[in-house]
């Protein structure tokens, strides 16, 4: 929205797209429906350049939908847990995160909950099993398996910044971590989050 409020181009819902490259490997733009929207650079995530990525593992997800809080979090609408690997008997933690109609994400009187972990076979529904067991009764429960990527191009020849596949956490340290060093690699500069936002506002009027 703020690329639009200060003259950017929009292309909204546009299927197929394909970046283009010229002849030294450098990206020139993106094309969709015949329609290419030229630029200098492309960030995106890594199922736009799968040539420019490697996997790197693999996610296990559950998605619950229930009529109440998970039990014994005195009844938040809010919650993080993180069972450790150790006390699973696993490589890697897993993740449960809960969240309600509070938030506008679902119905009144609905919760959402989402448990995931480095998946370690292709059995979602038993490596998850600790983590659903928190939840209680659920009403609906969707599982899935997907793979991780990570960039493997380099920016400063084709101009092309890949982010990484969302990982297992549910807390999104890693994926803010991920934004901040893309960040940097575009502009050149560190991001500073300490800026007075209403200062600077004020300063550009």
């Amino acid at each position: 929205r703020l690329s639009a409020v200060y003259g950017g181009t929009y292309m909204l819902n546009k299927p197929d797209c394909k970046v283009e490259f010229d002849e030294g490997g450098k990206v020139v733009g993106v094309t969709s429906e015949g329609e290419t929207a030229k630029c200098q650079k492309v960030v995106c995530d890594p199922s736009y350049l799968p040539n420019k990525v490697k996997k790197v593992g693999k996610v296990a997800r559950a998605i619950a939908i229930m009529n109440h809080p998970i039990p014994h979090t005195d009844d938040s609408h809010s919650v993080q847990i993180i069972l450790p690997q150790k006390q699973l008997g696993c490589k890697s933690d897993m993740y449960v995160f809960c969240c309600s109609y509070t938030h506008n994400v679902v119905p009144k009187g609905k919760y959402i909950a989402f448990v995931s972990t480095e998946a370690e076979t292709d059995n979602p529904k038993t490596e998850l099993k600790p983590g659903v067991d928190l939840l209680g009764p659920v009403e609906e429960l969707f599982y899935d398996i997907y793979d991780r990527y990570e960039p493997v191009n380099d920016p400063s020849k084709d101009n092309c910044f890949i982010s990484m596949s969302y990982d297992a956490t549910t807390h999104f340290e890693s994926t803010v971590t991920d934004v901040l060093n893309m960040y940097t690699k575009i502009t050149g500069k560190v991001l500073d989050l300490n800026v007075d936002l209403s200062a600077a506002s004020a300063a550009e009027e």
